[in-house]
Order: C-alpha cells, then structure tokens, then sequence
C-alpha cells in the first residue's frame, strides 16, 4: 500500500489517484510530470479502474512522457473495454485484438491486497452435487426493503434457474436497491442492473421491463455459477466485474468497487459460500479446472 494510505482501499481512493493523475499529465493546477502521471494511473488501474488504465494505455501507446510498450499498453485497454468502455475497445481493436504475454504490473494484484482465491471444491461439490443444502439457502432472511411484488416475482421464478431467491434479492438489493429505472454511469439499467451486451446474451431488450430484467439477471447468475462452479464469491465478483477478469486475476479481483460489492452480498447472505449449480449450462472456467489439477496434484504427492 503506498505511503500515508491505511487500510483497505476504497473507491474514493482509488478516484483521487486518478483525478491527481490526470492533473500531473496536463499540468492542471499543478506542474506537468507525466512520469508521475503514470505511477499514479498505474496505482489506479491496479484497483480496476477503468479511465485510469485507459488513460495508461494511452501514454504508452503514444510515449508520452513515458517509454512506449505496446504490449502493457494493449492489456490496458483489454481490462477497461472488460468494464464497458468503448474507447478502449476501439483501441484494442486497432492494436489487434488479443493481448499476447502476461499481463503488466499495472494490471497484477498488490501484494497488500492479493485476490481473493477460488475456494477448494470439496468432494461434495463433484458432479455438480450441492455442497451448500438448499435448506440452508432457503432458510436465509430475505432485505427486508425488498418490495412483496418483486420478493413473489423472484419465489416463481427461482426453481426455473436453480437459484435462490435469497440470492437473487441480495444482487437486486446491491445493484438497484430495487429501483426498476436505475441506470449506472456505465449504461447498467435496471433492477438487476444489466449491461446492454450482457442483456443480448440472455435473450433480454427491454432492459426497463421489470420482468425481462429480472430473467435476464437470473440467466447470468445461473451461467456464473455454473462457470464458477457453484462459487458464490466468483459468482458475485463476475457478476460485477466480468467473468474475464476473475479469470485474469485467478479469484476475485482487487478493484476496490468489486471488493466492497462482494463483501455486502456474501454478508448478505450469512456467507454462504457455495451454491447449487448446474454443469450442464456452461463449460467450467479454466481457473477452475487449474485449481482442480493443483487439487489433484497435492493429493498424490
């Protein structure tokens, strides 16, 4: 953690290192020193801020003030067009697509924050198998904001997705607080608060139809889980941060926004960190299949 900073990083913090950032590249009330500049982004991007790695990207694409690379400067990009922008995938775009190596330091967890790692599949998890009894899942408390239309709305529809409901109002309560027209400076609509790209994936377009929204959210958390393996916590880090970057950081990511949002949901629902999940429904995450042949490996030596 950098010098004079205490406890976790929050997103406030992370905000303040990339507007001083953005001072220091322009000289904007303050003398210009883009060597500054892009420590402080650098700081920024490693906490998942989009602008912040967009704004790297560019200073190491055009070298300015800074050594050119534009192999760090293509996984910059990559990470923030991961959160929406489309800027960044216009650039990613013009560079060729895919970034090839490992990704930049910017874009590695610190060493103060690691990310939060997969949870060992216990045998019980084989084949699909609940870990976590539904009866334990059912017997949670449901947000007491939530509104008896939509709490009934999410009960119906539940057994059709093999979630929850518990969980479903957990997301809802996080996303929306059960505002049917909240809308997210990224586009993010909604009571589930979906993206439009993420909303076409599950077959949704009317994002401010209460019951579309909510079906479509449903859809993704169930794909989640079953990516993630019944993993609440990769769920809910997915579920905010996007699936590629829980892979890229092997666990839930350290942006300070994802952090805070898991941390509410999985308190939310009394911890519980596995989930009945359908195999099935998608092809398991490669992460998941690392951690299971690191398993393996340990259990035969």
């Amino acid at each position: 953690m950098p010098p004079g900073e205490k406890g976790p990083v929050v997103p406030a913090q992370v905000e303040r290192w990339r507007e001083e950032a953005k001072a220091l590249e322009y000289g904007d009330g303050v003398p210009r020193n883009e060597v500054a500049a892009a420590k402080l982004y650098c700081r920024a991007a490693r906490y998942g801020d989009a602008e912040a790695q967009y704004n790297l990207g560019w200073m190491l694409t055009n070298a300015r003030g800074i050594q050119r690379n534009d192999a760090e400067a293509a996984h910059l990009f990559a990470a923030a067009a991961e959160q929406g922008m489309a800027q960044a995938q216009n650039m990613l775009d013009k560079m060729g697509g895919t970034p090839l190596g490992d990704p930049p330091p910017c874009l590695r967890p610190p060493e103060t924050d690691p990310p939060v790692a997969l949870a060992p599949p216990p045998a019980a998890r084989a084949g699909g198998k609940a870990a976590s009894p539904v009866s334990l899942w059912n017997a949670l408390p449901l947000p007491a904001q939530a509104p008896p239309a939509i709490v009934n709305y999410v009960k119906v529809l539940a057994p059709e997705y093999q979630l929850a409901p518990a969980l479903v109002l957990a997301v809802m309560a996080a996303e929306s607080n059960f505002d049917p027209l909240a809308e997210s400076p990224k586009k993010a609509q909604g009571l589930m608060q979906l993206l439009p790209e993420t909303a076409l994936r599950f077959k949704a377009t009317k994002l401010r139809d209460p019951a579309q929204n909510i079906r479509a959210g449903m859809a993704y958390l169930r794909w989640l889980l079953a990516y993630f393996e019944g993993d609440v916590m990769m769920a809910l880090a997915g579920y905010n941060a996007g699936e590629k970057a829980v892979d890229r950081y092997l666990g839930v990511p350290p942006y300070a926004e994802t952090r805070l949002y898991v941390r509410k949901i999985m308190a939310s629902v009394g911890g519980q960190r596995l989930h009945p999940f359908d195999p099935s429904v998608t092809p398991p995450s490669p992460m998941v299949q690392r951690v299971k042949l690191a398993m393996q490996t340990l259990q035969t030596r």
